[in-house]
């Protein structure tokens, strides 16, 4: 197929992630306010998440075959706990996010296993270094602030989840157990 047919073809955009569940999006928001942020154009709350592997634009063809590669993907065969606890700035992309200051290795394997299983698809956004996160505002263009109660959040995920892109939203096409 050549890369103009594929351009043509309807997609939708994809992301492996695990979710934010709802009393912890809820506390992460109130912390995110009471940072007073006076740039940046903040993350709806519903929208919180940990990005596992971004996909781009998946042919609606594909997704299924992208869904049964997922299947087959190793898991760590326990719930991952990741701490939430450092607030950074990426200046280039402009982003303010949550961070572990160190990744859980059961998170790293996981974040390896789902891109072996997509490399033969070829999704070019695959090959990124990985960098886990929760992103509270985009077009972030300051230092990080100061905040009175440094960021002590763990999500903890029992699925990890494709996302559908849409408008601004993010929704859960399919989602698989870790445990």
């Amino acid at each position: 197929m050549t890369d103009d047919a594929r351009r043509d073809e309807p997609f939708k955009r994809l992301f492996f992630a695990l979710d934010c569940p709802p009393p912890q999006r809820k506390a992460i928001a109130q912390w995110r306010a009471d940072l007073g942020l006076r740039t940046g154009k903040a993350v709806p709350a519903d929208n919180f998440h940990l990005t596992l592997l971004f996909l781009g634009a998946v042919p609606l063809a594909q997704i299924g075959e992208v869904c049964e590669a997922a299947d087959k993907v190793r898991t760590p065969g326990e719930a991952l706990r990741i701490a939430l606890d450092r607030l950074q700035v990426w200046h280039k992309a402009g982003v303010l996010s949550l961070a572990p200051e160190q990744a859980p290795q059961a998170l790293l394997r996981l974040v390896y296993a789902l891109e072996q299983a997509m490399l033969p698809f070829g999704f070019e956004e695959a090959n990124r270094e990985y960098r886990p996160h929760l992103t509270l505002a985009r077009d972030f263009r300051a230092p990080a602030p100061e905040s009175l109660t440094p960021p002590e959040f763990f999500l903890r995920a029992e699925r990890f989840a494709l996302f559908e892109s849409h408008k601004g939203r993010y929704r859960i096409l399919q989602d698989w157990p870790l445990i």
